[in-house]
């Protein structure tokens, strides 16, 4: 079953996502979060560490897994994912460290990483509550299009587009790696619930592509519509085609 929440704006976005979150938080004490980076998540994770400092939720409980992580910079550079979750949300919650999971972009032996994270991932008891975004390429986590869905976790090469897009974070487009780790559709399909966020009339086409499209790999988060439970939290911008169309 797919829900779509929608909020008029970024902030109203965020807060609605974070409710849901919170939620999840409060009612499973120790579940596992499935944790996305990006510029989408900033707010959601804002408006979580507003709430913690409020008293109003506990995440020692909490293990967190994280969708993926850039090859070949280390967890101290200031675009590692590593350095962007704690940056925007660890260091601001009581979460234990030996909690936090993060893909090892700089192992030796990347396979065997990949590998492993998937073990751990199982080892866990798997994904309560996954959060995504959408990449400009109908990407989740870095699942790019493809002519195929990818189950378990991997190394995959990043398209032009999304080096592109964030190049943003970089101070230009070569510094930005072409390589990344990313958790496969299989896990992220195995979550109990999956909460995907979008916002920006830039993201409108291929959130219709994603939600009402043809199931297809070119398309990757277009397998989310096969998932019993899927929210999505989109603002208005984002979910303009749709509306425009008569979907919504």
């Amino acid at each position: 079953m797919m829900k779509i929440i929608e909020a008029s704006d970024y902030s109203g976005m965020s807060r609605k996502a974070a409710n849901i979150i919170s939620a999840q938080v409060i009612l499973n004490p120790k579940s596992i979060l499935g944790l996305a980076t990006g510029s989408t998540p900033l707010g959601v994770y804002q408006q979580l560490i507003d709430w913690f400092k409020k008293g109003d939720l506990d995440f020692s409980g909490i293990n967190s897994v994280n969708l993926d992580e850039y090859c070949g910079l280390k967890p101290s550079h200031p675009q590692s994912y590593h350095y962007y979750m704690h940056k925007n949300f660890f260091d601001h919650i009581n979460i234990p460290e030996q909690n936090i999971h993060i893909p090892d972009g700089q192992s030796k032996d990347i396979a065997a990483e990949c590998l492993n994270y998937d073990k751990l991932i199982a080892s866990l008891g798997g994904i309560d509550l996954q959060l995504l975004g959408l990449g400009i390429t109908g990407h989740i986590g870095f699942n790019e299009p493809n002519v195929s869905f990818d189950k378990t976790t991997h190394k995959v090469e990043l398209e032009r587009e999304t080096i592109i897009s964030n190049s943003r974070f970089f101070d230009n487009a070569e510094d930005v790696p072409k390589y990344a780790i990313t958790m496969g559709i299989k896990s992220i399909m195995q979550a109990k619930k999956i909460l995907l966020i979008v916002s920006g009339e830039e993201k409108a086409e291929i959130l219709e592509k994603s939600l009402f499209g043809p199931v297809t790999p070119l398309v990757q988060a277009s397998i989310l519509q096969l998932h019993p439970d899927v929210t999505v939290v989109a603002d208005t911008k984002a979910l303009s085609q749709i509306r425009m169309h008569g979907l919504l």
